[in-house]
């Protein structure tokens, strides 16, 4: 059975729960949080020397480490990923757009504003990543004004990605009324097949705590 490390709370992490859940592939999950730390600590840099969640352990205990990568893998062979090259490059160039352009930006500020200690010490980044995230949030907009999905003309691993950040964007401080066909996806998004929501365990056994 497949191993993933990570905990509920994470983005990255979830776009590979929600992916594993809608191929309906079982796996166990170790939590390792990056509230407390985990990500950096020796346990877990012995098994991801990375220092990043999510990480995946194959059945064959290769491991596989960043989101994007992990998603590719698990997608090859189904619908998430297109067949036509073109639909791959496409798909490919909004997962790029939201390591790049939409999660630092759009997820930072959810942790700032969720999970740091002192908030208003960021309060300066909190507001430049508030302009750069709204920025995001408009080329989206712009483009779902025209199309139902991201990448392919289906739904597919660039919107998973995309997702994971976006309906909780409003934990940054980003209010999404202002973005109706952003929200007329999230709504599509969520009504797909094998659907979890972020804090939704699914794990297949009892979960884990780094080093138990």
């Amino acid at each position: 059975m497949l191993t993933l490390y990570g905990s509920l709370e994470s983005g990255n992490v979830y776009k590979v729960r929600l992916l594993l859940a809608q191929l309906d592939i079982p796996h166990r999950r170790i939590d390792v949080d990056q509230v407390r730390g985990e990500p950096r600590s020796e346990p877990f840099l012995a098994i991801n020397p990375i220092g990043k969640v999510p990480a995946l352990k194959l059945d064959d205990g290769r491991l596989l480490s960043e989101s994007g990568a992990i998603l590719f893998y698990l997608a090859q062979g189904s619908a998430f990923w297109p067949d036509d090259g073109w639909e791959q490059a496409q798909v490919l160039r909004w997962m790029f757009f939201e390591q790049y352009n939409h999660e630092p930006y759009i997820a930072v500020n959810r942790y700032l504003l969720r999970f740091s200690k002192n908030p208003e010490a960021a309060a300066e980044r909190v507001a430049a990543n508030a302009v750069k995230g709204e920025q995001a949030l408009e080329t989206m907009e712009r483009h779902l004004r025209d199309h139902e999905w991201f990448g392919a003309e289906r739904y597919s691993l660039a919107d998973i990605a995309l997702y994971a950040y976006t309906h909780v964007a409003h934990e940054g401080g980003f209010d999404l009324a202002g973005f109706p066909s952003v929200m007329a996806w999230l709504s599509r998004a969520r009504a797909r097949p094998g659907h979890i929501g972020l804090m939704q365990e699914t794990s297949a056994e009892a979960v884990w705590r780094l080093g138990e």
